[in-house]
């Protein structure tokens, strides 16, 4: 037996079969629900349950208990149990359909020990818009991509990277070491749906592993000098001092942000280090006992993202206005 799916937002219907996932279903008739990874961990695939209910065969990582109690679901997990009536509603500004170029490689700098600064230009003719938070594809020659955020303002042609090396990672151990100036690769862009919602009229509380600082730099240089910028909070969590590649410069973005507060976190941190300690999510609750009128956005770590979502929302964070980017990484092991 069939279900029947309704995508209010687009007033399209489709069919579901039980053991079918509903974006397995949207995709099979050849209907566009944003998705991403497609093992339930970055969310993209979010909607909201208006009508019906879903069942999965392991709950995804990426959705809490609190987000299913509020009707949402992930639509690469979830499997219909009734008839659905569903909604992915969120206006997002315009951007660029993905396409494929071929970018050149203007600058290479180390940030940290295991953090790479990469610059890449694509052609003119790309006439490129994107949204700040969004990411690029760069293509393998054997095959396969790796991921990485834009970690700057938009830009009709100039990209830069915040590149994490991972031990035996096929881009960021082997080619990315060997890239030089003028060099080309091959690129996809731009994809993703984390981005920032200037329709929210919220304070915003960034909160940011590792690399995921990339996408939130994106969202806040794209609001230095703005006039609606919104209070901006921004904890980020890293394991010790030196692993903190932007420290200086972030620390100058109080002159060009709402009542900017940046709040390192340490999880490693020396005996000298006199901030803050331990995960950046705690470091979080510990400030606010209440985050009902806050945007929130989150990127990094799949672990720091859940447990800062359990966390969030039982300080009353709103699930409309929690948005969240969830970073993973391959080895030549795992790919």
């Amino acid at each position: 037996m069939a279900f029947r799916i309704q995508w209010l937002d687009t007033a399209q219907s489709f069919e579901a079969a039980p053991d079918e996932s509903v974006l397995d279903a949207a995709l099979r008739h050849e209907l566009r629900l944003s998705h991403e990874c497609r093992f339930g961990a970055c969310a993209t695939c979010r909607i909201k349950l208006v009508e019906g209910s879903v069942h999965y065969d392991d709950f995804p990582p990426g959705l809490t208990p609190g987000e299913a109690a509020e009707g949402y679901a992930l639509a690469c997990q979830a499997k219909p149990a009734s008839d659905l009536v569903i909604s992915a509603a969120r206006r997002l500004p315009p951007c660029s359909e993905p396409a494929r170029h071929l970018a050149t490689v203007t600058a290479l700098r180390p940030l940290a020990d295991d953090v790479l600064h990469l610059s890449l230009e694509v052609p003119p003719e790309a006439g490129l818009l994107y949204r700040p938070g969004q990411y690029i594809n760069i293509l393998l020659p054997e095959g396969g991509h790796r991921s990485f955020s834009m970690a700057s303002r938009p830009h009709p042609r100039a990209l830069d990277f915040h590149i994490r090396r991972i031990p035996e990672g096929r881009f960021t151990s082997g080619h990315a070491a060997r890239l030089k100036p003028g060099d080309r690769l091959p690129v996809e862009l731009p994809h993703g749906s984390f981005c920032f919602h200037a329709e929210d009229y919220r304070p915003l509380l960034m909160v940011a592993t590792g690399t995921g600082l990339a996408p939130i730099k994106s969202i806040l240089e794209s609001l230095m000098d703005d006039g609606e910028c919104p209070p901006v909070c921004l904890y980020w969590g890293m394991r010790t001092e030196a692993d903190l590649y932007l420290h200086d410069e972030i620390q100058r973005w109080a002159d060009r942000l709402c009542e900017f507060r940046y709040v390192p976190v340490l999880s490693r941190a020396g005996a000298d280090w006199t901030g803050r300690r331990g995960h950046v999510q705690q470091a979080v609750a510990e400030d606010f006992e209440d985050l009902s009128e806050h945007a929130i956005y989150l990127c990094g770590s799949p672990a720091m993202i859940g447990d800062a979502k359990r966390i969030f929302l039982a300080r009353n964070a709103s699930v409309d206005h929690l948005y969240s980017d969830s970073f993973t990484f391959q080895s030549t092991a795992t790919a």
